[in-house]
């Protein structure tokens, strides 16, 4: 682990934690921790508060980013190996996702990526060697992604071999699931322009059952997760011919 995944660790775990001590616990310099804290406060993952760290509001896409920050990062790794120099790929929104377009960005070459996400455009912009194009459509404010009728009529036009999608729940009977009906209405449209589906998510969602049902078995390809995940759920989503690789 990195010391700047040290530290999303670490204040992830405190919400808020005293610059002084954060130094203390890694045991280097102040001057140390307040260069990692302005690389980490530049990409949007936490923020400085009168000498202290402070991790953003839940409502914030950046506090989704920070939780699990060093297991999302492994699996945006191993699946970014499923991508060639020179691929056009499909990116959906979510926390683990954009570590993946970030790893395309900056360890590939010539990568395009195909996105709904304002935030995953925002967070790769200073990358020279990729292309992003950015699908628009209505703005949803908390997940910084464009939805509705206009990234339908846009997606039509796009065909890909892979779209890397998040999820926010799982449920045997009702496939992967969503917390917001339009976002997995948009996100089944992606899907349309793609020959795979591939998940991308940290063990923690197969405990939780999100509200709309959004992807079924049959549709995904791959799932790219974390050790952690129980070895029933594995055995039930390799019996949908779903391939699960863990980090």
């Amino acid at each position: 682990m990195s010391r700047e995944e040290e530290i999303i660790a670490i204040v992830s775990e405190n919400k808020k934690i005293e610059v002084n001590e954060l130094a203390d616990q890694l045991e280097v310099s102040r001057v140390t921790v307040r260069k990692d804290l302005d690389k980490l406060e530049e990409r949007g993952i936490l923020h400085r508060q009168h000498g202290f760290a402070v991790l953003n509001s839940q409502d914030d896409i950046n506090y989704r980013l920070a939780i699990n920050y060093d297991l999302k990062r492994k699996i945006a790794k191993e699946a970014a190996k499923l991508v060639k120099d020179g691929e056009t790929v499909m990116i959906e929104s979510g926390s683990t996702c954009t570590l993946l377009a970030e790893e395309l960005a900056y360890r590939k070459n010539d990568v395009t990526i195909i996105t709904n996400s304002n935030f995953i455009a925002s967070y790769i912009r200073k990358a020279e060697a990729v292309k992003v194009l950015l699908i628009g459509g209505e703005y949803q404010k908390d997940s910084q992604v464009n939805v509705g009728p206009l990234v339908k009529k846009v997606i039509s036009e796009f065909h890909v071999d892979k779209l890397f999608v998040g999820i926010d729940g799982f449920d045997e009977k009702r496939g992967f699931t969503g917390s917001d009906v339009t976002r997995s209405d948009t996100a089944n449209t992606l899907m349309n322009s793609a020959n795979h589906t591939i998940v991308l998510t940290d063990s923690s969602k197969f405990l939780q059952v999100g509200v709309v049902s959004e992807f079924a078995f049959d549709k995904i390809s791959m799932v790219y997760t974390d050790n952690r995940i129980e070895k029933e759920i594995i055995r039930f989503l390799e019996k949908q011919a779903i391939q699960v690789i863990t980090v």
